[in-house]
């Protein structure tokens, strides 16, 4: 009878690991490093398989649905001595640890690891067994092993925005949009969604005709020409990519609408005092603000909002506010410096402390999940063109971060909410329902 993951797993330690003095001892090492990982993976029941550069299975079974491969050993060495998990992530980007099947299962062996308690008999076990892989001297595989390394370096993995646009048309739809979508079904197409959130935005914000829009962190404009175009509203769109801004500018003498849609490359705290705006809205760019930075933006939108105006947060928030976790470091080394995600009740309270009242929350999570994986998969679709544009890594640095944050989403522990507000105690602005809000269009 064949024996499954899960009754491997709960066999006794001490009957799982190799005999070491039946090897040779140039694999040694290798022996070591198969009994840290028995230890260590004793207690999973995921769906994922390890499979080292000998090509030896040392976890799960063969028809996994993702097996994480270890093509050099430094990388499993600082997994297994120093719980490194950013030095994983970093070796997948190079190809030194690779994948097979489904990618987003491995954030499931992650949150295993993190999780992972060890009994003093295990810490015992593993530390006699490092002091073995940590004799190691194959010269050939270290000298290797840095070199790779050094390709993974700040300087050869671009900041978020500063990738080139001709990168995010290959996986984001013909409007540019770099924010999760509003899904009415499953299988709905990528970009009719995301034409309908930009219609439920501009709905939530009950824009008309001659208003002025103020848009904090644009992007690359879709929503300010969308604003534009089908409600006739005067848009001020401010972004601090330079990228973005070269891109919407263009696209706005494309679009025949230099009059009506301005862009600036500008920090939102730069804004002239005097000026104010019948709306605002923010989509996408909370999560750079960092908590610390909360009143002094919403203390900003407050002072630009006329008196019955309306401004709309559209954002990420997590479970816990930003703890520093493999996760948060890896992300603020390799893809948002600034990077900070709150809880929603951090978010509300913030709001409120700068008198704007909370008129509307809604909780839209389950749609950026999809809407992650609608991007990587048309990413993986055109990893040759990715590749040529922007380099291996980088190419493999998103569909690593995208598929991550699919996992993440689907999980619960991150959240997405838009926020609707105005200025408190001023007249209710509202209809007393919410037809409007879900009326067919004409």
């Amino acid at each position: 009878m064949r024996n499954t993951g899960a009754e491997k797993s709960n066999m006794d330690v001490s009957s799982q690991l190799v005999d070491m003095h039946r090897f040779p001892l140039e694999n040694k090492n290798l022996c070591s490093f198969r009994n840290v990982l028995q230890i260590i993976f004793k207690e999973y029941r995921g769906p994922v398989a390890i499979r080292l550069w000998n090509d030896e299975l040392v976890i799960g079974e063969s028809d996994a649905t993702f097996t994480l491969v270890f093509r050099q050993s430094y990388p499993l060495k600082e997994l297994l001595l120093n719980r490194n998990l950013n030095r994983l992530a970093e070796a997948h980007l190079c190809g030194d640890v690779d994948g097979e099947g489904d990618l987003e299962k491995l954030f499931e062996l992650i949150d295993y690891l993190q999780a992972r308690k060890f009994s003093l008999f295990e810490r015992s076990k593993i530390f006699r067994l490092a002091s073995v892989i940590n004799r190691d001297n194959n010269k050939s595989q270290s000298s290797k092993a840095g070199s790779r390394r050094s390709s993974n370096s700040r300087k050869s993995i671009s900041h978020h925005y500063d990738v080139h646009n001709d990168f995010y048309r290959l996986f984001l739809d013909p409007e540019m949009v770099y924010s999760c979508p509003y899904f009415s079904e499953q299988n709905q197409p990528l970009a009719e969604a995301q034409r309908d959130k930009l219609d439920y935005i501009c709905r939530k914000l009950r824009l008309a005709e001659g208003q002025k829009l103020l848009d904090i962190g644009c992007g690359w404009g879709g929503l300010a020409f969308w604003a534009a175009r089908n409600y006739g509203v005067e848009v001020h769109a401010i972004t601090l990519s330079q990228e973005q801004y070269n891109y919407a500018v263009a696209r706005s003498r494309e679009l025949g609408l230099e009059g009506q849609v301005k862009f600036e490359l500008r920090d939102y705290r730069d804004l002239d005092g005097d000026e104010q705006y019948d709306r605002i809205v923010s989509v996408g760019m909370f999560e750079h603000i960092g908590i610390a930075n909360f009143p002094v933006y919403f203390r900003t939108v407050w002072r630009l909002l006329k008196p019955d105006g309306l401004f709309l947060n559209h954002g990420i928030t997590n479970d816990t506010g930003w703890l520093d976790t493999p996760v948060t470091r890896f992300i603020n080394e390799h893809i948002f410096p600034d990077g900070e995600l709150a809880r929603v009740s951090d978010v509300t309270a913030a709001m409120e402390k700068q008198s704007l009242e909370i008129l509307d929350t809604e909780a839209l999570r389950p749609h950026y999940a999809m809407t992650l994986r609608h991007w990587v998969n048309r990413l993986e679709a055109a990893r040759d063109k990715a590749v040529r544009l922007v380099g291996y890594p980088t190419y493999r640095l998103w569909c690593l971060y995208m598929t991550g944050s699919a996992h993440y989403f689907t999980q619960g522990s991150t959240g997405l909410y838009q926020i609707l507000a105005c200025k408190s105690r001023k007249p209710w602005s509202l209809s007393l329902r919410r037809d409007d809000l879900y009326r067919e269009k004409g």
